[in-house]
């Protein structure tokens, strides 16, 4: 949805209709959900082609019967299909598309939160709290159970240290960003500390969970994404008009009637939260809430619910093919973090050079 208002508001622009109930009217931008149909489209072929792949190769016809409980054979070949598919592709395809959608709204919130097509929970330093303590987890051999609620924490405690140093007489976008540059940048230190000081054996598993991967992934990591995107995705949508008042300045946002603070602050939460949600699952991914939030609006325009919605599943598709590529398409397998990071690190000096090409 692109705004809410009375029936006595503003007509609808070009590509955008109007759904009037008793008391409310949403206006559609009927372009934008014409993209997320196709991309949608795109994902579920996508995904159904990332099942097939692997040492066990199984075509596209049974992975689809089985995906649609058609698959009701009791011999030898039938019961590995179902097991390969949905024990041990299934989560890790949901869990890659999730955690992509997850981390492209976030990135999208930051960076409509502090105008700024460069801000991304990473590179603001709430990947690294999350990967602090996540690591700290491991080599204090903790219970591995509990790893993604630590990293979770970690993340949110961050996002709370970041809030509250940037925090003069209210919350300055440009303080915002460097204090959790700062932050990120001391707490990096510190993990790297700690995968130093303990033995290899114990900082060997840290090391690797800070790469990023979406290895392992299995039906309770998709239960914990499924229902925090749910949750914090739909807070998302619902806060893009906000969003968009803040964007035009204070002076005009409390004109408007908004509560600043407390806005920002609702924002932040949502941002942080779906970022943290990713981190606590697959470990620091990077760059694609840099990205793909930046690709969304260059295809289907400015910032709203249903550019949301499209930005999340832009980072679905993104995310799955970058772990299928890693996975099945490289002389060797890598996380998808170090795809991501690949693709991300051009992708992120090129945005760099046209912002000093405009200032």
């Amino acid at each position: 949805m692109d705004n809410v208002f009375f029936e006595s508001g503003p007509l609808p622009r070009p590509g955008h209709r109007v759904l009037r109930s008793r008391f409310y009217a949403w206006r559609i931008n009927t372009r934008v959900l014409a993209y997320c149909g196709i991309t949608l489209v795109l994902l579920i072929v996508l995904a159904t082609w990332a099942m097939m792949l692997g040492s066990f190769r199984i075509p596209f016809t049974d992975v689809a019967n089985e995906l649609l409980g058609r698959n009701n054979g009791t011999d030898k070949y039938a019961t590995q299909v179902h097991f390969i598919v949905h024990t041990l592709r299934l989560p890790r395809v949901l869990c890659a598309i999730l955690i992509g959608a997850s981390l492209a709204m976030s990135g999208a919130i930051f960076q409509g939160l502090v105008r700024n097509p460069l801000v991304s929970p990473d590179i603001i330093g709430i990947d690294s709290g999350a990967s602090a303590v996540a690591v700290l987890w491991i080599v204090t051999r903790q219970p591995a159970s509990l790893l993604p609620v630590a990293a979770f924490l970690g993340a949110i405690l961050t996002a709370i240290a970041i809030y509250i140093l940037s925090w003069k007489g209210g919350i300055s976008p440009d303080r915002l960003i460097l204090v959790g540059i700062g932050i990120g940048a001391g707490i990096s230190a510190a993990t790297t500390f700690m995968l130093v000081k303990f033995p290899l054996e114990l900082a060997r598993p840290a090391e690797v969970w800070t790469l990023g991967s979406v290895y392992g992934s299995n039906w309770r990591d998709v239960k914990w994404l499924a229902g925090g995107l749910l949750i914090f995705g739909t807070l998302a949508v619902i806060s893009m008009w906000s969003l968009r008042v803040l964007q035009l300045g204070d002076d005009v946002s409390r004109g408007l009637g908004i509560s600043l603070e407390r806005t920002r602050l609702l924002i932040i939460i949502t941002g942080c939260a779906l970022a943290a949600i990713s981190v606590s699952i697959a470990g620091p991914i990077g760059f694609v809430a840099l990205m793909i939030p930046h690709v969304a609006r260059m295809i289907a325009g400015p910032a709203s619910g249903s550019v949301m919605v499209f930005t999340a599943l832009i980072g679905g598709v993104f995310l799955l093919l970058a772990d299928v590529v890693g996975q099945h398409y490289l002389p060797v397998a890598l996380p998808v973090g170090l795809v991501t990071a690949g693709i991300g690190a051009p992708y992120f000096l090129f945005l760099l050079y046209r912002s000093n090409v405009r200032m």
